[in-house]
């Protein structure tokens, strides 16, 4: 089983690149799943003795993965700001088994860059959060990233231009 974690501060573009990944495997074809990681903890407020979410993540991801693995399914694209780093690649260990294959991608943006593209798609009153969460995580996921980590820059390249790049550093399409 392989798992592609793709990471990065908010407003870097992670679900979009996923969804054009998704698109570009289907082409060849390469059978996949894609989930994103916002979606297994998004509860408020957070359940009683997991305030940092991960039992409750570590939960939902066993269950969901577990439906597609029983449908055949060995390869994952998984979404979420500090999945890349070293704690992921346990629960993925834990979910998926030991044998699993993680690979770390690193979105990475300017300040300029994700700020704007998070007050395009920040419409509501938690603009100013994302952006100070966002500059916060970017400084920590450059910080504690694994060496293995594959870093991808998305200043000023279009979307399948970043998709094709991370798919190269997969393998998947040569598998």
């Amino acid at each position: 089983m392989e798992v592609l974690l793709i990471g990065g501060r908010a407003g870097v573009g992670k679900t979009t690149v996923a969804w054009e990944i998704s698109a570009l495997l289907r082409t060849v074809p390469v059978a996949h799943v894609v989930i994103d990681g916002d979606h297994m903890c998004q509860s408020y407020p957070a359940p009683e003795g997991d305030p940092h979410r991960s039992e409750i993540t570590t939960r939902n991801l066993a269950a969901v993965w577990s439906n597609y693995f029983r449908l055949g399914y060995r390869r994952l694209i998984y979404t979420n700001t500090l999945c890349v780093l070293p704690s992921a690649a346990v629960m993925f260990r834990r979910v998926m088994g030991s044998g699993v294959d993680v690979m770390r991608i690193l979105l990475t943006a300017s300040d300029a860059t994700a700020h704007a593209r998070l007050v395009q798609r920040e419409l509501g009153s938690e603009l100013d959060r994302e952006l100070a969460n966002s500059d916060q995580k970017a400084r920590l996921l450059d910080r504690r990233s694994p060496a293995d980590t594959v870093r991808v820059a998305t200043d000023d390249r279009s979307v399948p231009e970043i998709a094709r790049e991370v798919i190269a550093a997969s393998g998947w399409t040569t598998a």
